[in-house]
């Protein structure tokens, strides 16, 4: 009989333990709906809003930097390709009637390499030197840069020079047109 006390003493004790460091008594359950959204991205190019590209005589060759142009597709593709183009209006003084003009076709661009790229596959200026430098059109759109191959979110960015071949009769005065990139 004393090993019959001792079991449930030792029964009891343990029950009273395991009471004591159980865990505490659950509440009632809750659910929380969750959302998220995964938003679209886009492709989108940047250049500076103005240029002086500099000064210079009838038949000479101004050279001047437009500014930094920058494409950022952050679509997350699969296939992240794109192609940066550019065109140019023609450009026009405020002296005479009518205006004297600079036809795109007698400034040459050269995009040069990039200053800067993020993101996976090649990335591949139109025109990599001088010697590379093409006229640019108001109807035909010329190949800036381009980027090939890789996924997901990708950027570059070129600093592209341009060369206006002025016209041995064009009369003194501020020339001013629209240079335009854009990517698809």
């Amino acid at each position: 009989m004393r090993t019959a006390k001792i079991c449930l003493t030792g029964a009891a004790a343990a029950a009273l333990v395991a009471a004591l460091a159980g865990p505490a008594a659950a509440a009632p359950t809750v659910e929380t709906d969750a959302t998220f959204e995964v938003t679209a991205g886009t492709l989108d190019v940047t250049a500076p809003a103005t240029a002086d590209l500099g000064a210079g005589g009838s038949g000479t060759a101004i050279i001047g930097e437009l500014g930094e142009v920058e494409v950022e597709d952050t679509r997350a593709s699969a296939d992240a390709s794109w192609i940066a183009s550019v065109t140019a209006t023609v450009f026009q003084t405020g002296g005479g009637s009518p205006p004297e003009t600079v036809l795109p076709e007698e400034i040459d661009y050269w995009s040069g390499a990039a200053t800067g790229t993020t993101g996976t596959g090649t990335f591949t200026p139109g025109q990599l030197t001088s010697g590379d430098a093409a006229p640019l059109s108001t109807v035909t759109p010329l190949t800036a840069f381009s980027h090939s191959g890789g996924t997901g979110n990708n950027s570059a960015a070129w600093n592209p020079t341009l060369v206006v071949n002025v016209p041995l009769d064009s009369i003194a005065g501020e020339y001013a047109g629209t240079v335009t990139h854009s990517v698809a």
